[in-house]
C-alpha cells in the first residue's frame, strides 16, 4: 500500500462516515417534499444540522449546506460584499491576505474584474503569520469604504494558524463583517465559531473524514447575505439546490467524530510530524522547513503538516519520484495552463523563486502511521538525488 501523505488535499473518510453514507444512500426522499419520505429525508438534514453546529460551536440556523468550501467561500464573498454595496456604495474595498486559498483569490479576482471591487492584499510575515497589526493598517487606510475582511483560519501549504479571533474583533470594532476559510482547520486544531467572533466561516467534509462534494458556510443570523444562486432557496434562501442527504448526514458523523478526537490527534500528528520535520532536515541535503515551527507546537502550524524546501529541485520532479516509490504527496504550487508555477504562498513570505520551486509538502492525518514517516524518510534521499541530476544541479 501507498504511503498517503497528502492529508490536506483530502482525508480518507471515517468508517462511520462511510457507514452513514451507504445506509443513508438506500433510502429515496428529497428533503423539500411533503409526503413521509421527503419529511423522513428533512428530519436526517436537520438532525445533521444540529450535529455539525455542536461540532462547530455554532447555532444549528447558522449552518447553511453547500456543494463544498468553493461555494461556500463565493456565497460569503461575493454575497456579502453585493450586500454591503447594495446599502452603502462606498463599500466597495475587501481586504484579505496574499496567502488565502484560489478560493477566496480568484473570487476577489472576479469581482474587481466584473463588480468594481477593490482589494487591499496584506502580506504574511516571513513565518506565513498575517498579523493583526498588518490588517488593522489595511482597515485604517479607510475604515468606511471596506466591505469585508476575510482571512482563513489556517494555511494549506506551510500550515500556520491566523489570529482570527483577533483580527475579528478589530473589524467589528469598525463595523466591518469578517469571513474565515477553516476548511484545514475543522477537527485538525479547535474551533468554536460563536467564540472566534468571525461572521462567516467555510467548512468542508472532506478535509476532516467526510465525502468530496458536501461543505458549509456558518453564518450567523444577522449576517446580510445576497444569494449567489437562484432556485428553490432551500437554505435560508441563501443557497438553492436539491440537499445531498446522504452526504449531509456523513458530514455531520464525520465532523462529530474528528471533533471528538481532535485532542488526541492532534497529539498524534504533531509527533509524527515533528520527527518527519527533524529527520528530514538531518538527512544532509540543506533541506529548510517553512512556515512557523518549533517541536511540540500545535497552536502556531497544523498539527500534520510538515512543509519542505529542498534545493536544487523542482517539486513536482520530487513528487513524481515519490510517487514511484510508493509516497502519494503534493507540491504545494499551483499549476496554471500546464505551466507549473512556484507557490504564490512561498513567493507572499519572502522566498525566493529559485528556492520555492523546490517545495514538497506532505500532510499527515487520521490514517497516518509511524510507518508513513519511515516511507518518506526512506525513499526521500533517491529522489532528491535523481531530482537534482535532473535538473542540473551542482550545489
Amino acid at each position: 500500500m501507498p504511503a498517503y501523505l497528502d492529508h490536506a488535499a483530502t482525508t480518507p473518510m471515517h468508517p462511520s462516515a462511510i457507514a452513514a453514507m451507504t445506509e443513508q444512500l438506500a433510502t429515496t426522499g428529497n428533503a423539500s417534499s411533503l409526503h413521509t419520505a421527503g419529511r423522513q429525508a428533512r428530519r436526517v438534514v436537520e438532525e445533521s444540522r444540529e450535529r455539525l453546529a455542536k461540532a462547530l460551536g455554532a447555532r444549528p440556523s447558522e449552518v447553511v449546506f453547500t456543494s463544498g468550501g468553493t461555494e461556500a467561500d463565493n456565497l460569503a464573498i461575493a454575497g456579502t460584499f453585493a450586500a454591503r454595496r447594495e446599502t452603502d456604495p462606498a463599500r466597495v474595498r475587501i481586504i484579505s491576505s496574499t496567502i488565502e486559498h484560489h478560493a477566496v483569490l480568484d473570487c476577489i479576482d472576479h469581482l474587481v474584474a466584473d463588480e468594481g471591487a477593490k482589494v487591499t492584499w496584506v502580506d504574511p510575515d516571513p513565518s506565513g503569520v498575517v498579523t493583526a497589526e498588518a490588517v488593522l493598517a489595511a482597515i485604517d487606510e479607510d475604515p468606511q469604504s471596506v466591505a469585508l475582511v476575510t482571512l482563513m483560519w489556517a494555511n494549506n501549504e506551510v500550515g500556520t494558524i491566523q489570529p482570527v479571533a483577533e483580527v475579528a474583533a478589530l473589524a467589528h470594532a469598525h463595523g466591518i463583517p469578517v469571513h474565515t476559510d477553516a476548511v484545514q482547520a475543522v477537527g485538525h486544531v479547535p474551533v468554536d465559531f460563536t467564540a472566534s467572533g468571525v461572521d462567516l466561516m467555510t467548512v468542508t467534509a472532506h478535509k476532516l473524514g467526510g465525502p468530496v462534494g458536501v461543505g458549509a458556510l456558518v453564518a450567523r443570523r444577522d449576517a446580510v447575505l445576497k444569494p449567489q444562486s437562484h432556485g428553490g432557496g432551500q437554505e435560508r434562501q441563501l443557497r438553492s439546490g436539491t440537499l445531498d442527504v446522504p452526504a449531509i448526514r456523513a458530514f455531520a458523523v464525520a465532523a462529530e467524530e474528528a471533533v471528538r478526537s481532535q485532542a488526541q490527534e492532534q497529539e498524534k500528528l504533531i509527533a509524527l510530524r515533528d520527527r518527519l520535520i527533524r529527520e528530514a532536515l538531518g538527512l544532509g541535503y540543506g533541506i529548510e522547513v517553512t512556515g512557523s515551527w518549533q517541536e511540540g507546537d500545535g497552536e502556531r502550524r497544523l498539527p500534520g503538516n510538515a512543509h519542505l524546501l529542498v534545493p536544487g529541485t523542482e517539486g513536482d520532479s520530487l513528487l513524481y519520484l515519490l510517487d514511484a516509490a510508493g509516497i502519494e504527496c503534493s507540491t504545494g504550487s499551483a499549476c496554471q495552463a500546464g505551466v507549473p508555477q512556484p507557490s504564490h504562498v512561498l513567493l507572499a513570505m519572502g522566498v525566493p523563486e529559485e528556492q520555492a520551486k523546490g517545495a514538497l509538502r506532505l500532510s499527515l492525518g487520521h490514517t497516518s502511521t509511524g510507518a508513513d514517516v519511515d516511507a518518506v524518510l526512506a525513499a526521500l534521499p533517491s529522489a532528491i538525488d535523481r531530482a537534482r541530476r535532473a535538473s542540473g544541479w551542482t550545489g
